[in-house]
């Protein structure tokens, strides 16, 4: 059992060797690619997963109704020790409604600040992801066409004497780069547009509870620092 193992081990990294070997520069890029990938698609998910992207939900909602019900201190207080993003953006706004140093639009302008500060935080390794997505395909096509020069190149020099054989071997790991590249980009695209689906899903839930919390008139208007010393 365990020579078996070994064998194929040992064979599967001749295979890989190989075609990181006649793939060229290329598919070394892309292969960079891939391992970047994958970690950024674990971090990302690690980081949702902490701005509670699946959980967190529940507590925001008690605390909106408690303050539906005029029970701003302690939908304030529900609050008080929560770190995910939704949690984060609505005791803005509940502290923001409490400060009698802001005004109504001062304290819209406040909890949009926030809003947008942590929607920057969960967007955070997109761009890269996007850019994978892109340059992936293209770099696999300009290993395909350096590879496809290099054949013709040695079908040329080999005159009269050419095989086609030898040709086909060329066209065919040429050819491998751009199988290569899409492979990459295909898994970026589709987690780029499911982490976007998620942020979008966020920033509708945490919209709603703020205008929620700005729809309703502050029964008694407190300074921050009431609610900070009531925590």
């Amino acid at each position: 059992m365990l020579a078996a193992l070994h064998a194929f081990w040992d064979q599967s990294w001749s295979g890989a060797v190989g075609f990181l070997a006649n793939g060229g520069p290329s598919i070394w890029a892309i292969a960079g690619l891939s391992v970047i990938t994958v970690s950024l698609i674990l971090w990302k998910t690690y980081r949702l997963i902490v701005l509670g992207a699946w959980s967190g939900g529940g507590r925001v909602n008690r605390a909106v109704a408690l303050w539906s019900q005029g029970q701003e201190i302690q939908a304030a207080q529900t609050l008080a020790s929560r770190k995910t993003i939704r949690a984060v953006l609505i005791r803005a706004a509940m502290e923001a409604r409490l400060d009698d140093s802001l005004d109504h639009a001062a304290a819209q302008a406040e909890t949009g600040r926030v809003a947008r500060e942590q929607l920057a935080r969960a967007k955070s390794g997109l761009r890269p992801l996007e850019l994978i997505a892109t340059i992936a395909p293209l770099l696999g096509l300009l290993g395909t066409v350096l590879g496809m020069i290099a054949a013709f190149q040695a079908l040329q020099e080999a005159g009269s004497r050419a095989d086609p054989a030898d040709l086909a071997g060329g066209i065919w790991e040429a050819l491998l780069t751009t199988a290569a590249g899409m492979a990459v980009a295909i898994p970026a695209s589709m987690a780029l547009t499911w982490f976007e689906s998620i942020i979008d899903r966020l920033r509708l839930q945490m919209e709603s509870a703020a205008t929620i919390i700005f729809l309703r008139a502050t029964s008694t208007k407190q300074p921050h620092q009431a609610a900070t010393k009531t925590e």
